[in-house]
């Protein structure tokens, strides 16, 4: 075998995805995937746990936070977050700390969380487990503003001051993310003001990734324009003389895009079939590893079928397994046979661990528990991956 090359990869290995999970907490994860598989008990019990958290019922935080805030955050705080970092590190993937309170629109709310993620730099700069960190640039600025320069439309005065403040705080997280040598992603947002939100990204790429890509914008390929934005942006960066980061993810924002594009009359951005979002996202894994000389980029995603695409991709680019430039990663507490089995395969893998407080975080966690739903009588990946995993433990045990 080449040094190029990793020994063949199985996404059904459970033995490898679960190896860090013991059989009381395989138990748990079953029952708690068991319950997201039913769809009203999902619905009723989202709705119970917001109403319950409203009222501040006894023992509700607590029963939360030891069930389903377990399994998709890493804790209420980053000293919490700690030990989840060191064991995702003992198998070789990293941590990207996402700190999922959305700010609530003032300057202050700006500046405290601005403020956390330069804490979240600060930790990944002592660990060797964290290689990025991660903000949304609406949890720094206003949203409105971001619109408001995309459509064109003159800023008052104020807004030209509160847009400098934006500017400010994000070239603050950059800086430090250069001065450490951590990578930060921008993540991606609504597409009525993405195009602002790339803009800044660029200006941090070309003060900041000339020797390496430290600035890493996200490209949501679930609209049919983003490969043609990534080409764009790769021909800009070779023109800048500075390096592309690229991380890579289908989207979030389907039905909110769908229903504001008909509101106003305009084409919906999305691609009309998920298999032209799926070949959309396999041309860009690919157009990226065409070009690595000036792209950086990182797979996040899912998927296993274009998880498998990218280490075949590297294969036949003779391109190494751990190459700093190539990265997988996917959300905590889900698709653990992607995670470890890449990196049990030599892989750059990390996993996105969301944290703050528990009320905070609580959309989140409601749209993790919708994803792993059953839809029309199916059963989640990953509940049956765990039942795979407890039979085979059962019969070794036996």
């Amino acid at each position: 075998m080449s040094l190029t090359q990793a020994p063949p990869i199985s996404f059904d290995d459970t033995a490898v995805a679960f190896a860090s999970r013991s059989d009381g907490e395989l138990r748990r994860m079953y029952a708690l995937f068991a319950a997201m598989n039913n769809n009203s008990l999902v619905k009723t019990g989202s709705s119970l746990m917001k109403t319950a958290l409203k009222w501040h019922l006894p023992g509700t935080k607590f029963l939360i936070k030891k069930s389903i805030f377990e399994q998709f955050c890493g804790g209420e705080t980053i000293q919490e977050c700690l030990p989840v970092v060191q064991e995702l590190g003992r198998y070789h993937i990293g941590t990207i700390l996402d700190y999922s309170v959305e700010g609530e629109g003032s300057d202050k709310s700006f500046d405290a969380t601005t403020t956390e993620l330069l804490a979240t730099l600060d930790l990944a700069h002592r660990s060797q487990h964290i290689p990025f960190s991660v903000f949304k640039v609406t949890g720094i600025g206003n949203s409105a503003i971001l619109e408001k320069m995309q459509a064109g439309k003159t800023l008052s005065s104020a807004e030209e001051i509160s847009f400098e403040k934006t500017k400010k705080r994000i070239n603050a997280i950059c800086a430090r993310a250069h001065q450490y040598g951590v990578r930060v992603f921008v993540d991606a947002e609504e597409s009525w003001f993405q195009e602002t939100i790339d803009q800044l990204a660029y200006e941090m790429m070309q003060r900041y990734n000339r020797e390496s890509a430290i600035v890493w914008n996200t490209y949501q390929l679930y609209r049919h324009d983003r490969l043609e934005a990534l080409r764009q942006a790769h021909q800009e960066a070779v023109r800048g003389g500075y390096h592309l980061g690229g991380k890579l993810v289908r989207g979030a924002y389907m039905e909110k895009e769908a229903r504001v594009a008909a509101q106003q009359g305009i084409p919906n951005p999305i691609n009309p079939t998920k298999e032209a979002t799926d070949a959309l996202y396999d041309q860009a894994l690919r157009y990226c590893v065409e070009h690595l000389d000036h792209i950086s980029v990182c797979a996040g995603t899912h998927n296993e079928a274009s998880s498998l695409l990218l280490t075949q991709l590297l294969q036949q680019h003779n391109i190494r397994p751990d190459d700093a430039r190539v990265w997988f990663a996917q959300l905590y507490g889900m698709s653990d046979n992607l995670s470890y089995n890449l990196a049990n395969a030599g892989y750059n893998t990390a996993k996105y661990v969301p944290y703050g407080p528990v009320e905070a975080v609580m959309p989140y966690l409601l749209r993790r528990a919708a994803e792993n739903t059953a839809i029309a009588g199916q059963t989640s990946r990953e509940f049956l991956l765990i039942q795979k995993e407890m039979a085979r433990r059962k019969v070794r045990n036996t």
